[in-house]
């Protein structure tokens, strides 16, 4: 197993596979959400602004960012930032680096889509939500494989 030296340097060597567990159990956690938040907007973009409906969703929309997703990304961050090692030149990493920026990029949308939701300001239609439903699935077929399988 290779450690990172300035994983060493900082004293977490030993720790090695419990900041990977935590940073495989963040991804499962965010892209839970990433993958749940457009399927509601989905829906909310069909409901009336201000009807029961699009209330109860704005209320699912904003825990779901802030107390599960937000949270998943900063520790995803940090212990991704942790693991980084000499695969840094790799080209499977910037495949897989370059799909995980397009992840941020999605969580951001998401999150300023979800501030229209809630100020009754959404202008796109559920068709437009289901697209962007597939955006993290799509980056996760091509995050796994560069992982596990490193073709390049």
């Amino acid at each position: 197993m290779q450690y990172l030296d300035f994983m060493t340097l900082l004293g977490l060597g030993d720790y090695y596979l419990w900041i990977k567990t935590l940073h495989v159990i963040s991804i499962i956690t965010w892209m839970a959400g990433l993958f749940y938040l457009p399927r509601l907007y989905v829906y909310h973009a069909m409901e009336e602004p201000g009807s029961p409906t699009s209330e109860r969703f704005k209320v699912m929309e904003r825990r779901l960012l802030k107390a599960i997703m937000n949270p998943s990304l900063v520790v995803a961050l940090v212990t991704g930032l942790l693991l980084w090692g000499p695969w840094l030149t790799s080209g499977w990493f910037h495949v897989k680096f370059l799909a995980v920026i397009i992840l941020f990029a999605c969580h951001g949308l998401y999150a300023r889509w979800r501030k229209e939701f809630a100020a009754d300001q959404n202008t796109r239609s559920h068709t437009f939500y289901r697209v962007w439903n597939e955006v993290p699935t799509l980056m996760m077929l091509i995050i796994v494989p560069m992982v596990i399988v490193r073709p390049f």
